[in-house]
């Protein structure tokens, strides 16, 4: 496995200087799991130089991994506080996991590519990251077994609201999800204020791979 070294550390500090200064994101808890997470170790080698760029990488399965900056702005948005308990629709690669873990953060994660889930699962390993639960099945059905959460991540555009999502979050609790059609979606963010009222909150336009049903062996 390649290593951490001096370089990608430097590199690093520098991707967190333009989060802070050029993107705006100023929760230090963000920040710091950001410093903290080898970036460079979820992508292939090819793009191991540029790993530290505000870049999306082709990943396993047709998927990408996010930007950073879209990764610390939904991370800022879920408002993570030490030892809430997550719901990560989307594993992906295993970065956002691995942001949210050094955060503190107690992370269930499910991913509905089986590539990416075994792709991920020995990653995170290899890092010595245990997410609470990791799990190969459908993100529109969430976890139920494990519900309520405290906060729920979604890292895939959505074209329909997933309610089933919104009833696994706690009263208090916050979903941050992009809606919108495959092209171009919108992040919003979902504020559970009583079992069967939401405050909506909108913070513009990104690109994200969809969301899909189901599974994929």
């Amino acid at each position: 496995m390649t290593q951490d070294s001096f370089v990608h550390k430097g590199k690093r500090k520098i991707l967190v200087e333009y989060l802070r200064r050029r993107i705006g994101i100023s929760d230090e808890n963000v920040l710091s799991a950001m410093n903290e997470v080898p970036r460079h170790l979820f992508i292939e080698s090819i793009f191991e130089d540029y790993a530290y760029e505000d870049r999306a990488f082709p990943i396993l399965a047709h998927q990408t991994i996010s930007h950073p900056s879209t990764v610390a702005e939904q991370s800022e948005l879920l408002q993570v506080k030490t030892g809430e308990k997550i719901l990560e629709i989307g594993t992906g690669c295993g970065y956002q996991t691995a942001v949210l873990l050094a955060m503190k953060a107690h992370v269930y994660t499910v991913e509905r590519q089986k590539d990416l889930f075994d792709f991920s699962k020995k990653k995170l390993r290899e890092m010595h990251l245990y997410p609470k639960f990791q799990s190969f099945g459908d993100g529109f059905a969430g976890l139920p077994t494990f519900a309520p959460f405290d906060k729920i991540i979604v890292t895939c555009g959505a074209s329909v609201l997933p309610t089933e999502l919104l009833k696994q979050l706690k009263v208090g609790g916050k979903m941050v999800i992009p809606l919108g059609p495959t092209d171009e979606q919108v992040l919003f963010r979902f504020t559970k204020i009583s079992p069967t009222e939401f405050e909506k909150e909108e913070f513009g336009a990104y690109k994200f791979v969809p969301m899909l049903g189901n599974t994929n062996q």
